[in-house]
């Protein structure tokens, strides 16, 4: 019976394709994708090119690794928020609060999602996933002041990116070690937003 020292490759120093994928995305995100080359991830990890090609097909596939592992918490946390009970802004407010645990679990993934421009296809892709999770977030605002909930005045799609850029604006000065943790910051982001959008005549207000 195996001792678990089997499924690691033979005359490697230890590094999975996990922890390789961990330090090539802090890499990514000090350097920019475009301006790491593979040169610079053997480097820092302490270990040849063809080791890390052991591993990955190259760049491109480190960072596909990476962007999905952002935008597939993302999707599930869109799922999530779609089978939630109540109006459509419950459900909104749901997504807000399920995308702050996503950020807080996989900031450095998020992170790099963010700084994704298009300039390849693994890029390119990220981009048309990004939208496909902006449209459901502007349905829901939308659906959501169809019902009254949030005021009728301001076009949803702008709702949906200003409420998401306050979202995303957290891979910019949130670190973990910080005193606000995930839960903490859902209940301020839900605070501010949804006080803001709340259609006072459904409230009473």
């Amino acid at each position: 019976m195996g001792d678990g020292r089997a499924t690691r490759r033979r005359g490697r120093p230890g590094y999975d394709r996990e922890r390789l994928l961990a330090v090539a995305v802090t890499v990514f995100n000090e350097r920019g994708y475009d301006g790491t080359s593979m040169d610079d991830l053997a480097r820092r990890l302490g270990i040849s090119k063809s080791a890390i090609y052991h591993h990955v097909t190259g760049k491109d596939e480190l960072l596909q690794l990476a962007v999905d592992r952002a935008l597939d918490g993302l999707f599930a946390a869109a799922e999530e928020a779609a089978a939630a009970p109540g109006r459509a802004i419950d459900r909104l407010e749901h997504l807000v609060r399920a995308s702050v645990a996503v950020l807080v679990e996989r900031l450095p993934f998020v992170t790099l999602l963010l700084r994704v421009r298009g300039n390849t296809a693994v890029e390119k892709r990220a981009l048309a996933r990004r939208r496909e999770f902006d449209r459901l977030v502007s349905g829901l605002v939308a659906q959501a002041e169809a019902e009254g909930d949030i005021r009728p005045d301001i076009d949803p799609a702008i709702t949906a990116r200003l409420l998401f850029g306050l979202v995303n604006s957290l891979v910019e000065w949130y670190r973990p070690r910080g005193r606000a943790g995930g839960a903490q910051l859902a209940d301020a982001i839900s605070k501010v937003a949804f006080d803001g959008l709340r259609n006072p005549r459904a409230t009473g207000g």
